[in-house]
């Protein structure tokens, strides 16, 4: 399959975002390869008898994109931001859905040594979650790099163009967001 040219891609999300729901559905088709592989990529991370599978996943981003009606997205890069932080939320909730049923059963993700988030080879995406939202709240731009670094898989590149800052300062701000984290993760910082 011949790999979609950006200029396609751009204008179905310029249509998409201005409102016109039949761009998201020839959009698809497009970005679909793309979005199995950052599913790939969380669901490595996930433990090895997880439910969802990357079509799953996929598939559940696909519908709540669907349900949102008009999102704002010009870029590849902000499209793919929006539809990892919808699977994060998609795995988070399927965790506190487990939780809830195992009483106290947590869901155990292992993040790349790259992050080097904590020390320790495996985390709980629920703490992380809760992690990421208090870190919104301290800085909220350190936690869309984040969120579009490691969920998203955006380049400091992309990312620095997609936020209007300089790579330095996402170089910096990513050490930082992993410091904060680090420590929230490991004994209840970001207080």
């Amino acid at each position: 399959m011949q790999e979609p040219e950006p200029t396609d891609v751009t204008r179905l999300l310029v249509s998409w975002s201005s409102g016109d729901k039949v761009a998201l559905e020839r959009l698809m088709p497009l970005v679909y390869a793309e979005l199995r592989r950052l599913a790939s990529q969380y669901l490595r991370r996930e433990r090895p008898d997880h439910t969802l599978n990357t079509t799953d996943l996929v598939h559940e981003a696909y519908l709540k994109l669907v349900s949102q009606g008009q999102v704002e997205s010009h870029t590849r890069a902000q499209f793919f931001g929006i539809a990892a932080n919808l699977m994060r939320q998609i795995l988070v909730k399927h965790a506190l859905r487990r939780k809830t049923a195992k009483r106290g059963g947590g869901n155990r993700v292992t993040l790349e040594d790259t992050l080097a988030l904590v020390e320790q080879p495996r985390i709980d995406l629920l703490a992380l979650d809760r992690a990421l939202d208090k870190l919104a709240l301290v800085d909220p731009r350190q936690c869309r790099i984040v969120e579009l670094r490691f969920f998203g898989g955006s380049t400091e590149d992309e990312i620095a163009e997609l936020l209007g800052i300089s790579q330095s300062t996402v170089r910096r701000e990513w050490r930082i967001a992993k410091a904060l984290l680090r420590s929230d993760l490991l004994d209840g910082g970001l207080q």
